[in-house]
């Protein structure tokens, strides 16, 4: 009798614990993963993006974003060590859609945020069967109004490629969700 089939791994469930972008952790249940994403008062310019490092039990930046609420922010990976470059040479915004666009995080791997059915989902540019690694789901509120009933997380399927690239995934998120949400029509009300 031949043995049983592996089971595949079920996805990682990385929970916002705010809506906000510039101010919020990122984890799972279990904290094997633990992003911070904070901007401090005295800088209010740069946003970080710290991962906790179960090991040494620190803090550790990965990244951080310069004017993430401008229109041309900047970006670095490897905390003081990087090299700041223009977000827009990390990632490619789509001409045709407001929400979305294609970042590399490596040699050959290229990814795309798209939106289905109004959700953003990572996929890998290349693929054919357009099959999601993340997946965002939104936060839901009691009656609408009221606490929210469940926070917003990321489905991130447990594919080694991805989780290699967890940080480069995190960045593109914020610079796709904010430019989206600047997209949206502000009404601005004057008296007269």
């Amino acid at each position: 009798m031949p043995a049983p089939a592996a089971k595949p791994k079920p996805p990682h469930k990385l929970e916002f614990t705010m809506n906000s972008l510039r101010n919020t952790t990122l984890s799972t249940e279990d904290d094997s993963m633990y992003f911070e994403i904070v901007t401090r008062f005295w800088h209010p310019n740069i946003t970080k993006v710290n991962k906790f490092d179960m090991e040494t039990r620190e803090l550790v930046t990965v990244a951080e974003i310069e004017g993430l609420q401008t229109r041309e922010p900047r970006i670095r990976f490897g905390g003081e060590k990087g090299q700041w470059v223009p977000a827009t040479e990390f990632l490619k915004y789509d001409s045709e859609h407001l929400s979305g666009g294609t970042f590399k995080a490596g040699e050959d791997a290229e990814y795309r945020w798209k939106t289905h059915k109004g959700r953003f989902q990572l996929i890998k540019a290349d693929d054919p069967e357009k099959k999601a690694l993340a997946e965002f789901h939104p936060h839901k509120r009691h009656f609408f109004v009221f606490r929210m009933s469940r926070h917003a997380f990321f489905q991130v399927q447990p594919s080694p490629e991805i989780l290699q690239a967890i940080d480069k995934f995190i960045v593109s998120y914020l610079l796709v969700e904010r430019r989206r949400r600047d997209s949206r029509i502000r009404v601005k009300l004057e008296r007269h």
